[in-house]
């Protein structure tokens, strides 16, 4: 067993040296935080991911993981030390790589033995090799200093199971040593490695995010016009899903792909391109895509209702996707804004996000509009004007078509998940709108002249 140091308790950072602590290495994880480092001591984790904290608190019982803001003993003696410390997005697209600048020397003035540092942090082509260079150029003892990469492909809400049970183990080398150490480091594992050149795993980190993203975005595009043909793009998803060549995964259609990595690595991807006087033509495309159909359902609702003025809009779920309380690049934090500028009165929940969001907006008066936080999604259905779902938690996935017609003062929804059924919706009495599928309108005639549908060319479901 090995010990390691991993800077950053982020996703990334935290994840990784909790994961290598399980498998029974000797971890110490580094954050400038005092009191973030203090809480992790005491057992609770900074963020909500399944499985971590009963991994952290495990581990730190039986003295495998340790938390400290001593950077120089940490890693003065490490074997490895992985860096796992955000690289933000800058205005132009570019990745921010401040922090891990900051890391890379203060290894270089620590380390006191031969040591293997390990980049899980996603960075530009090339980064490593410059990472490798900056350490030598300010290290202080006369240690053997390489760089290695080992990209990240977790997701939120399932990184610790994304971790101990991954699909393939990228490794990018320069050296037999290196390749080996790293090797030995992720032999406990039993997982399939594929070992590269240092560029080669920074590009495979790009390329599979982006390939992911391009599905996500060829989906949305497909779906939009499906709603024009009169297609259906769950059924079209299912046909598509039985090629080998497509695959199943990443082939529903809704209101766009956020959170931390998807439009992060995107946006730097087609930088690089740039840089080097490319236009990735399908990445751009992907980008633009993204960005309109996130505010598609409050385009569609603006159509369908003359104003959002003094009307009680429910909003079920605000993070970027189920399993996490992050925020980052996700559909409410576009059409949230738009709907208080409008003078809307949201009534908002979301399990475990609601805390994060009102940091952004807080509970009361917001602009013209107001937000309140509730407890179940009922609270928020209860005598509102319209509905919005942007997440698709699983107590939303539970709420049943009968009751948006039993709570809501009109039961009119506009989905971006497809939760739900189209005809079970209109059956229910409820004007369901989703991605890429006909409207629903309320089964009966009676209904649907409440609407006011029955005389346009949307046909009740069943006629």
């Amino acid at each position: 067993m090995y010990k390691i140091a991993v800077a950053g308790t982020g996703y990334v950072g935290l994840v990784a040296g909790v994961c290598f602590a399980e498998k029974g290495h000797q971890v110490t994880c580094v954050d400038i935080d005092r009191n973030k480092v203090n809480v992790m001591k005491s057992g609770i984790s900074p963020i909500y991911e399944e499985g971590l904290e009963e991994l952290m608190q495990k581990n730190y019982a039986e003295g495998r993981l340790d938390y400290t803001i001593d950077y120089q003993s940490a890693y003065k003696d490490a074997d490895a030390i992985f860096i796992g410390v955000g690289t933000p997005e800058q205005p132009d697209g570019s990745a921010n790589l401040s922090y891990i600048a900051t890391v890379a020397r203060q290894i270089a003035e620590s380390v006191e033995k031969d040591c293997l540092v390990v980049v899980k942090s996603t960075v530009p082509v090339g980064t490593n090799d410059k990472v490798e260079q900056f350490i030598n150029d300010f290290l202080v003892n006369d240690v053997r200093v390489e760089v290695a990469s080992n990209p990240e492909f977790l997701a939120q809400g399932s990184a610790v199971h994304d971790t101990l049970y991954a699909e393939r183990v990228i490794i990018g080398t320069e050296s037999k040593w290196a390749e080996e150490l790293l090797m030995n480091i992720y032999e406990p594992f039993h997982l399939p490695i594929v070992s590269v050149n240092r560029r080669s795993a920074e590009m495979i980190k790009y390329a599979s995010n982006d390939f992911l993203a391009l599905k996500i975005s060829y989906m949305n595009d497909i779906a939009n016009l499906c709603e024009l043909v009169g297609a259906d793009i769950q059924d079209v998803a299912r046909g598509m899903s039985f090629d080998e060549r497509i695959g199943r995964k990443f082939l529903n259609a809704g209101i766009g792909y956020g959170g931390s990595c998807f439009p992060k690595d995107t946006k730097a991807l087609e930088y690089i391109a740039k840089q080097n006087g490319y236009e990735l033509k399908t990445v751009t495309a992907a980008i633009n895509v993204n960005n309109e159909q996130k505010t598609l359902l409050y385009k569609k609702a603006s159509k369908r209702l003359i104003t959002f003025n003094g009307l009680k809009v429910a909003v079920l779920g605000l993070t970027f996707k189920p399993g996490t309380d992050d925020l980052r690049e996700a559909a409410s934090l576009e059409n949230v804004p738009l709907l208080l500028e409008q003078g809307a009165d949201i009534y908002a929940f979301d399990p475990v996000g609601a805390e994060n969001f009102a940091k952004v907006y807080p509970e009361g008066k917001n602009g013209k509009g107001s937000i309140t936080y509730v407890s179940s999604p009922e609270d928020a259905l209860k005598n509102a004007n319209v509905c919005f779902i942007f997440t698709e938690w699983g107590e939303v996935k539970a709420v049943t078509p009968e009751t948006y017609k039993k709570l809501m003062r009109t039961s009119l929804v506009f989905d971006g998940r497809n939760i739900y059924k189209v005809d079970e919706m209109g059956e229910a009495g409820v004007e369901y709108h989703s991605v890429g599928r006909k409207v629903a309108i309320p089964t009966s005639k009676k209904e649907a002249k409440e609407f006011g549908h029955i005389d346009t060319d949307l046909q009740p479901v069943g006629y």
